[in-house]
């Protein structure tokens, strides 16, 4: 064989070789591309979805500050309801059988939470006359599939568990309308509902099926004289009732508590901030209501809200302290603003059966 056909030879090798490598990409890059096209047809449909329930804004909520001074009997229920984490699965051989959770048990604890609400006010706090009750949507609604786990253990997919508690949660208001009259949904996203890996700062609430949640629910009260909604796209939002100013955050801004100061010292400096920020802009607010870190620490500037889903195998294996499910309860009258705070426990074991 002569050298003109050993560089030929060497030639057509190197030839398949590039040939065989640009194949490969090219099969990379088509499984990217239809992997790239099927998620924007994912995002299309999500936006769909938003577009469909989104509403128009809502006008002053009259009853929640009158123009005439509020009577000195007067007085507003505002329930917290945060950190559900709906379709989760807590499996009480994984916290050494001090929790339970699941699908049925989540609407039997959302049913206990009304249901003790109302048991609460009518009886606990007999002789009140409400104006009407205050629903504050902290967050968290959804466990989401942001973590493997969850994607594994969940009930359900993301978007059946919106179908499925959006009629929940519509009912459970339902009931609070029936028995105050007059009810005010304000609500803000978690950071378990979000659509995206990662926290973002833009397009925080709609890229949220926490928002999503809220938005749908604006939606099936439409025409519902009994109930108003403040479903902003922002990660705060303000609640005047009487003369007292409520600030609802999700609380997933803050950084640390693990320190022997536990979870004080990050939201008291969180706190500060957003004090500084609103009145910096003309604003204020008495009481930060915020949840996420599934402890309740009532305070008059300060309210942390439990959890319903209750302890779960990430409290277990870290070493948090145990605490019931339960929600924050407060009673605002004008002047003094808040005056009494309870918890809403929510557990029925013999129900539960576990």
């Amino acid at each position: 064989m002569s050298l003109s056909d050993d560089i030929a030879d060497s030639a057509g090798e190197k030839q398949r070789i590039d040939i065989a490598r640009l194949r490969r990409e090219r099969d990379a890059a088509t499984a990217t591309n239809l992997r790239l096209t099927e998620q924007i047809d994912d995002l299309r449909r999500t936006l769909d979805v938003v577009e469909q329930v989104e509403t128009l804004s809502i006008s002053r909520v009259e009853w929640l500050t009158p123009k005439k001074p509020a009577k000195q009997s007067a007085a507003t229920l505002v329930l917290m309801l945060s950190d559900l984490h709906l379709d989760e699965v807590v499996i009480p051989a994984e916290v050494e059988g001090l929790n339970a959770y699941n699908r049925e048990i989540a609407r039997l604890r959302l049913s206990k939470t009304i249901e003790n609400t109302i048991k609460v006010a009518r009886h606990y706090l007999a002789g009140m006359k409400y104006d009407g009750c205050v629903v504050l949507l902290g967050g968290d609604i959804f466990s989401g599939d942001i973590h493997e786990e969850l994607k594994e253990t969940n009930e359900d997919t993301m978007l059946g568990s919106l179908l499925f508690w959006a009629e929940e949660l519509a009912a459970a208001i339902d009931l609070l309308a029936t028995e105050f009259k007059k009810v005010h949904v304000a609500a803000v996203a978690g950071n378990h509902g979000r659509t995206t890996r990662k926290p973002r700062a833009k397009l925080r609430a709609k890229t949220n099926f926490d928002w999503l949640l809220a938005k749908m629910l604006e939606r099936h009260f439409t025409g519902d004289k009994r109930l108003t909604f403040d479903v902003p796209e922002s990660s705060d939002v303000l609640v005047k009732i009487y003369d007292s100013h409520h600030l609802l955050t999700h609380g997933d801004q803050t950084k640390g508590g693990g320190s022997i100061g536990g979870i004080y010292p990050p939201i008291m400096r969180m706190r500060a901030k957003k004090a500084q920020r609103y009145l910096t802009t003309g604003q204020q607010f008495d009481t930060l209501w915020l949840g996420h870190w599934h402890q309740y620490l009532p305070s008059p500037s300060m309210v942390v809200n439990g959890t319903m889903k209750g302890y779960d195998e990430y409290a277990f294996v870290s070493n948090f302290s145990y605490e019931p499910p339960q929600q924050a309860l407060a009673v605002v009258v004008p002047e003094k603003g808040i005056t009494i705070q309870a918890p809403i426990f929510c557990v029925d074991r013999k129900r539960e059966q576990w």
